[in-house]
């Protein structure tokens, strides 16, 4: 298995420090969490894996990696200097832009010196005898803080499977989310790209180019909504920069925090021929934005299968074999599984070194030194792209120690399913934060309003606690529970909990089948929040404090005050604001 690791940085172990809080991560959601204890005052240590910032977009270089939401609302908006001074090249930003980005922030806010690179968090254990968290690293550090904050990523655990004879391969075999940094040169070699979610999508196009021949190994097919990407019209950029809080505003009243046309009609009440077109318009914008064609495509099965069967028809109008457009062609829910942006995928098919392979019916059985053999036919390849996506929302947390009150550990806590309270903490382990953390918008949202939203409020939650004199916070059960069925009821009205999909951990086997983000839509989801904290962090307890679940003063999340765009509420959106919370 190739190794996309740099040359960790020499350096001595941290031991006897105390921080008011470690921090987990350096993606988006770890820089900003630093960013936002240095305002405040806290003294911080991040802890980061990789060799460099950005999260997602340090180890996913595969070829074709893009984002799937538009550049111009994929970005902080804590700075309006930061928005103003930074310019997206495109309409969806490649991976290397991104990056750039991340590290543009990081040195604008001069972040890297509290951050400590090539450095993987061990275990992270509460000491109940000094109400403190104890951190140890494989590098060696041994420090103590008051708070943990986890900023791992909902998509950050690699998830390759135990094949037979993986380890008898004779070339090279990598994973699309720790791609070597240096690139992959598929020029003029056989190479089997095994898995067709997002990853394999974007990179599928890009590897036939440089490939002498290119074996696709599908189990299940995926929709995907064509881009259309293109350079960064600049008159759209000094549009939205001319009142950037506007579209902020904009997004965070959506369901999705992305601002773009929605309608709420029903694809069942209009006429075939409105249908069609409705759908034709909605298709030539592109991307995520379909699944806004019509307002009940994730909630009723009937409105769902006519933009299924229009999307199966744009397949076969590209694919030329019909029983290979018939293979590309899902036969589940539209939308179910996270629903895919490509640039010239089905077109792939098309190309005679290009070949597909349904691996359904006869799963892969081994890999040998030469091929991938399934249903007893060998296929041999010089490498193996493994676009087998990852162990969602809890895969990073299990790689970890992360042990509470009584000796409990989260892996343990979490064996039937991850339980939170609002997606940001859980029962047992005090003082202890998850920046979009399960039960929370997270993978269901634009992740960078997700997570501001998530640090915003900790930060508040943090520096309450440190005003009137507290020293841990904790969810109670009772309120725990609740939340749990919440996110359960919420999530059981919208169609993207019926299908086998890794929103419910069905990628992995052995996984609980437990639908893990809050579908109840993020506006919804902060005014929650705002609401537990404006009644004094309702459902949480202090340590021995009473006073401490005064009304709190609010320093950050002001800016999360969301009016809700009541035109185009989803049913689950109606259902998460009618469902009582206690």
């Amino acid at each position: 298995m190739s190794s996309m690791q740099e040359p960790s940085e020499d350096r001595e172990p941290e031991t006897g420090k105390s921080y008011d809080a470690v921090v987990i991560g350096a993606g988006f959601g770890g820089m900003y969490m630093l960013h936002c204890l240095r305002q405040q005052g806290f003294s911080a240590r991040v802890y980061e894996a990789g060799g460099g910032v950005g999260g997602t977009w340090y180890w996913n270089r595969y070829p074709g990696a893009r984002c799937d939401v538009e550049s111009m609302q994929y970005s902080y908006s804590f700075s309006e200097e930061l928005d103003q001074e930074w310019h997206w090249t495109e309409k969806y930003s490649p991976q290397p832009e991104i990056l750039n980005y991340a590290n543009h922030v990081a040195d604008r806010f001069d972040l890297r010196r509290d951050i400590h690179f090539h450095t993987r968090v061990n275990s992270a254990v509460f000491d109940e005898t000094i109400k403190r968290w104890r951190i140890e690293t494989d590098r060696g550090d041994a420090v103590t803080a008051q708070f943990c904050i986890t900023a791992v990523g909902c998509l950050s655990a690699a998830n390759t499977p135990d094949f037979d004879g993986i380890e008898d391969f004779n070339g090279p075999i990598y994973h699309t989310g720790e791609w070597p940094h240096d690139g992959v040169d598929f020029t003029g070699l056989r190479v089997g790209v095994i898995g067709t979610g997002s990853s394999g999508i974007q990179s599928i196009p890009i590897i036939a180019e440089q490939a002498k021949s290119l074996t696709v190994f599908q189990r299940t097919p995926n929709y995907a909504v064509p881009a259309w990407n293109e350079a960064m019209n600049p008159d759209y950029e000094r549009t939205v920069k001319a009142d950037y809080p506007a579209m902020r505003a904009n997004a965070r009243a959506r369901p999705t925090g992305i601002f773009f046309p929605f309608n709420l009609e029903s694809a069942l009440e209009a006429t075939q021929e409105e249908r069609e077109a409705q759908y034709e318009a909605f298709w030539q914008r592109g991307g995520l934005p379909f699944l806004g064609a019509f307002g009940d495509l994730l909630f009723e099965k009937d409105a769902n299968e006519t933009a299924a069967e229009f999307a199966r028809r744009k397949i076969r109008d590209v694919v030329d074999d019909p029983e290979v457009a018939d293979l590309l062609c899902p036969d589940n829910v539209f939308g179910c599984k996270r629903l895919c942006v490509d640039t010239g995928y089905y077109q792939v098919y098309n190309q005679p070194h290009v070949k597909l392979i349904d691996v359904s019916k006869d799963p892969i059985e081994h890999l040998t030194r030469n091929g991938v053999v399934t249903g007893g036919i060998e296929y041999e390849v010089d490498v193996v792209v493994l676009a087998t996506g990852f162990a969602a929302m809890t895969g990073s947390f299990d790689k970890m120690n992360i042990v509470g009150r009584n000796d409990i550990s989260l892996k343990k806590k979490w064996e039937a399913g991850p339980r939170t309270y609002l997606g940001l903490s859980t029962v047992g382990f005090p003082n202890f934060f998850m920046i979009t953390g399960p039960g929370s918008p997270s993978v269901l949202a634009n992740m960078i309003q997700s997570i501001e939203q998530h640090a915003d409020w900790m930060i508040d939650c943090m520096a309450h606690m440190r005003d009137v004199g507290v020293e841990t916070i904790e969810p109670q059960l009772g309120d725990e529970d609740a939340w749990i069925e919440h996110v359960n009821e919420v999530a059981a009205i919208s169609l993207r909990s019926t299908c086998s999909s890794w929103y419910v951990g069905a990628n992995i086997s052995g996984r609980p089948r437990v639908f893990m983000p809050y579908i109840g839509g993020f506006p919804i989801y902060v005014n929650k929040c705002n609401k537990v904290m404006d009644n004094g962090y309702e459902g949480f307890v202090f340590d021995r404090h009473t006073e401490g679940n005064a009304p709190p003063k609010i320093r950050n999340t002001d800016r999360w005050h969301v009016e809700l765009d009541m035109d185009v509420l989803s049913p689950a959106a109606v259902a998460a604001m009618r469902i009582p919370i206690i």
